[in-house]
């Protein structure tokens, strides 16, 4: 179910998305990142891991290599990155289907390459770039927990872009 779709003319606005975000995910909630590269999934995450309080001598990025980073904060973010893998039992094996609604809040980068296989539960972010620094977000969710997730989300960015 298609909720929103929110605009995003700079890297700060994106940032600032991620952030409020993190501010309200919780445990176990899991949030599918889709788009290009250069899209802003990974500036998001950084966001992300702002609002959930990550010591900012933690550095945040793209674990392309590694797979999968921990971060631990107000909760565990879990940041995952599929870019290099397009195989399921791959996946598996290296545990990425366990992080899904365990103990922390998982972000997937490059979640379209697992979607047979995710959670009927989750919410995805459609990255589409329109500019250089413009981007477009479209927002899904599925489950009554996600669906919540989503609207506390959009009244942290009512609260974010009223300052």
């Amino acid at each position: 179910m298609r909720v929103v779709e929110l605009e995003a003319n700079s890297s700060v606005r994106t940032f600032d998305l991620g952030r409020a975000l993190g501010q309200v995910v919780q445990a176990g909630d899991v949030v599918g990142l889709i788009g290009d590269l250069g899209a802003g999934k990974t500036c998001f995450v950084q966001g992300v891991a702002a609002g959930l309080d990550v010591d900012q001598r933690y550095r945040v990025s793209s674990p392309t290599f590694t797979l999968i980073n921990e971060y631990p904060g107000r909760l565990t973010l879990v940041h995952v990155d599929l870019y290099r893998l397009d195989d399921i039992d791959e996946m598996a094996e290296i545990g990425v289907f366990d992080y899904f609604g365990a103990n922390g809040g998982c972000l997937v980068e490059w979640f379209d390459r697992c979607l047979d296989n995710a959670p009927r539960a989750r919410m995805e972010l459609h990255f589409c770039v329109v500019g250089e620094e413009q981007r477009k977000l479209g927002v899904w969710v599925a489950g009554a927990r996600h669906n919540d997730l989503a609207q506390a989300w959009m009244a942290a960015v009512g609260e974010t872009e009223g300052k």
